[in-house]
């Protein structure tokens, strides 16, 4: 299967080792750093979501009208807009993007950041809020005649939509989370099934949970897996360490400052607590506090430094070891692989150039033996 390479999409340049040097929203910045994935052979960049942060979707449509093949993975949390409205806000985007649209829906995993934005759901209620927002959304998308909705979250009545995506039949779902009720709902519905790093073990334990949502959800497919990674890399194993170690003494040096790690925007600040709400958050915390190494690469100080916040377990070495160790989640099922260091602009032209190339000419190898074999995976939606 061919496999497809996720970077970030960020709006400014501030990032867990350093603050932002500028505004929230950098203009120039964010356009430079979006060029330097497709000038380095990204497939597509995260425009994340936070309550204070950039709406990402203008952000998006600014890059999509400048560039002309990275493709994009938008970040929407369902308690910020109506089902209809959010509809057409993508279809919109992809007529804007030429069809390079995947929408990534986030249920949301912390009480205190989705209040923030009048969001006063408990967990189970969001991912139930999610699963139907998610429903709509793709019928909107695909339904041309009027029709009425009577749900547990949302009702309207006669509505058709008068923009419809370049995609067809639609664009992609992305969808991510590590909690029973997260599976459910993403084994559901979604086309890419987005996990954070973890040992090669638990990640299998992972997919194989997915596949049986999907299953028990009455499909007959399975959700593309992608899993997301720090890189960590240099020219030498011993660099790589040394670059290893100096980040997570950033991080740290940052906190004992007392300033906010791995926001992207002013005034905001998470309360602190001993242990964080989401299932994922928990996972690495645990991972962590079981061992700094895992695998041939995958290193868990820098989750350890954050609380486990987001994508946080790096993969460290020289840019032959990162690749072995993606080709290794590769191996599992894994086909789209996430990364996004430290210094977000140097990191991904690196990564670009020195890791893809890698990992891409291996991919090609196996996928050429499965054809052999007369073995190919079949094409997914928002592939």
């Amino acid at each position: 299967m061919p496999v497809e390479f996720l970077g970030i999409a960020a709006t400014n340049d501030g990032s867990e080792t350093t603050p932002r040097s500028g505004a929230a929203f950098d203009k120039e910045y964010t356009l430079r750093l979006a060029r330097a994935h497709e000038d380095h052979d990204w497939d597509r960049v995260l425009f994340a979501y936070g309550s204070g942060s950039p709406d990402p979707a203008p952000a998006a449509a600014y890059i999509a009208s400048h560039l002309d093949r990275l493709r994009i993975l938008l970040a929407h949390r369902p308690n910020v807009s109506y089902p209809t409205f959010a509809a057409k806000t993508f279809a919109t985007l992809d007529q804007i993007s030429d069809g390079r649209l995947t929408v990534h829906f986030i249920t949301g995993g912390n009480d205190h950041e989705q209040g923030r934005e009048g969001d006063t759901l408990t967990k189970d209620e969001r991912y139930s809020r999610t699963r139907e927002y998610i429903q709509l959304v793709k019928k909107i998308w695909t339904t041309h005649e009027p029709f009425d909705h009577e749900g547990e979250h949302y009702r309207f009545h006669d509505f058709v939509s008068d923009v419809f995506p370049v995609q067809q039949p639609r664009p992609g779902v992305s969808f991510g989370g590590s909690s029973a009720a997260a599976y459910a709902a993403g084994g559901a519905e979604a086309d890419i099934y987005c996990l954070w790093g973890e040992p090669l073990a638990k990640t299998a334990e992972q997919i194989e949970t997915v596949k049986a949502a999907a299953k028990a959800a009455g499909r007959t497919d399975t959700p593309r897996i992608q899993v997301a990674f720090r890189p960590i890399i240099a020219p030498t194993e011993e660099l790589a360490w040394e670059k290893a170690h100096r980040t997570v003494g950033a991080i740290k040096a940052r906190k004992e400052r007392g300033e906010r790690i791995g926001k992207r925007h002013h005034g905001q600040s998470e309360p602190q607590a001993a242990t964080p709400q989401n299932v994922g958050s928990q996972r690495l915390i645990a991972i962590a506090e079981a061992g700094e190494r895992y695998d041939r690469a995958l290193w868990t100080p820098t989750a350890a430094a954050t609380g486990g916040a987001g994508n946080s377990n790096a993969l460290v070495g020289t840019p032959e070891t990162v690749a072995q160790a993606l080709l290794d989640y590769y191996d599992l099922g894994v086909d789209v692989l996430s990364a996004r260091g430290y210094d977000l602009l140097d990191d991904a032209i690196d990564f670009g150039r020195y890791v893809i190339p890698i990992v891409r000419e291996e991919v090609a190898k196996r996928d050429a033996e499965r054809a052999a074999r007369g073995t190919e995976a079949p094409a997914a939606v928002g592939a």
